[in-house]
């Protein structure tokens, strides 16, 4: 037996990077998805895809965990058996800019806690009670480096996974008499559309970014992501953070000349 079979997990943030990854090592282990992301036709070719090469079930939900109200919507929309879901992947976030604090855009920073922060709240709020009345489930909570370690220009992005980071540990201990795990997935560097989204679409700065080093892939989390959920009923991973060899902390790698 694969070892997700007969679980539900919902994953936001699914169309692309370490939510399309999870969504694929989910299903290769016998998960059934729910799908979240704003992109539809994307998540729609995700869809099709894994239907395709494995025996689960997908549905999907056209969203921006940044809206309160469309969350709560399609939450509560769900089919009955759809709501019981096993294990809820918050991986929807973003960085925008890396400005000095003087030179900040207030458009990037709303959109970093809105995402970042609030809409990991809406999500958790809508499927947290769900969890609660079966007894069971699992939050795992895609944090970062940065919700560790500031680094320069920085700022806003560090603040909102440090929030991220806060809420983990929070969760946990308000979660701990309802046999629901909570777990922090804090990574380094991982090649994703991450600094693309940063840098506005310029592929040549977000390119430049990852020279001369072998950073992560979205898959080397999502296989972090796997171990997490598939321990023993007793056994809670509080935290792991997962950085490419080559680099040190937030701020120090190292470049191959």
């Amino acid at each position: 037996m694969s070892l997700l079979t007969g679980k539900t997990a919902l994953i936001t943030g699914a169309t692309s990077g370490i939510g399309k990854s999870c969504a694929y090592t989910f299903a290769s282990e016998g998960a059934n998805l729910i799908l979240a992301a704003r992109r539809i036709e994307l998540l729609e070719e995700i869809k099709s895809d894994i239907e395709k090469e494995y025996s689960v079930k997908v549905i999907l939900i056209q969203l921006d965990v940044r809206k309160r109200k469309d969350v709560e919507s399609a939450i509560a929309a769900l089919p009955g058996e759809w709501k019981a879901i096993d294990i809820l992947i918050n991986n929807a976030g973003l960085a925008r800019g890396l400005n000095k604090i003087n030179e900040g855009n207030i458009e990037h920073w709303e959109e970093m806690i809105d995402t970042n922060i609030k809409g990991l709240l809406y999500v958790t709020r809508m499927v947290t009670p769900l969890m609660v009345s079966r007894g069971s489930g699992h939050i795992v909570n895609i944090g970062s480096i940065a919700g560790h370690e500031v680094y320069p220009s920085g700022n806003v992005y560090c603040a909102s996974k440090f929030a991220v980071n806060a809420l983990t540990q929070g969760m946990r201990m308000d979660l701990v008499d309802k046999n629901i795990k909570v777990t922090t997935i804090d990574p380094g560097m991982v090649l994703t559309e991450f600094s693309k989204v940063r840098f506005s679409g310029d592929g040549a700065k977000a390119d430049k970014v990852f020279e001369g080093m072998h950073p992560l892939s979205p898959d080397d989390i999502a296989d972090a992501v796997l171990f997490c959920v598939s321990r023993k009923a007793n056994v809670n991973i509080n935290e792991i953070i997962i950085m490419p060899t080559a680099q040190a902390s937030s701020s120090i790698k190292y470049v191959k000349k």
